[in-house]
């Protein structure tokens, strides 16, 4: 099983500038706890998420976000996605396609496929930090 296999498609990226406020209502909105923050030319420079709202101070979303982007591809394994997540103590994972973000994943949507019997094998011990 794949990322093209779990990840979500409809993806909601968010702007450098956005205003925290409008960053926070914009999650709560989607119902989503993060996002690819994506600059002009839709390159992702960054990954902004509930905790960052929470934990960092600034007015908008470049002051907050993490610029450190950790991708994988719609071919990486859930097994490699889901170690990427534990050693890096992340959450969600964009996934690329010739440099633009074609989908996301979650450990929601590692856990959604592991409830529908999707046969699976993480060794990683996924702990929540």
């Amino acid at each position: 099983m794949n990322a093209k296999d779990i990840m979500t498609r409809d993806i909601i990226t968010v702007s450098p500038t956005m205003k925290v406020k409008d960053l926070a209502m914009t999650l709560i909105k989607n119902q989503i706890s993060g996002a690819p923050v994506a600059g002009r030319d839709g390159k992702i420079v960054g990954i902004v998420s509930e905790a960052d709202i929470v934990a960092k101070r600034g007015k908008d979303v470049r002051a907050i976000m993490s610029k450190k982007v950790i991708s994988v591809g719609e071919t990486t394994t859930v097994e490699e996605i889901a170690r990427l997540m534990a050693t890096h103590a992340i959450k969600r994972l964009p996934v690329m396609d010739q440099g633009k973000v074609v989908g996301i994943v979650s450990r929601a949507d590692i856990v959604s496929a592991i409830t529908q019997g999707t046969p699976t094998s993480i060794h990683t011990p996924i702990y929540d930090l």
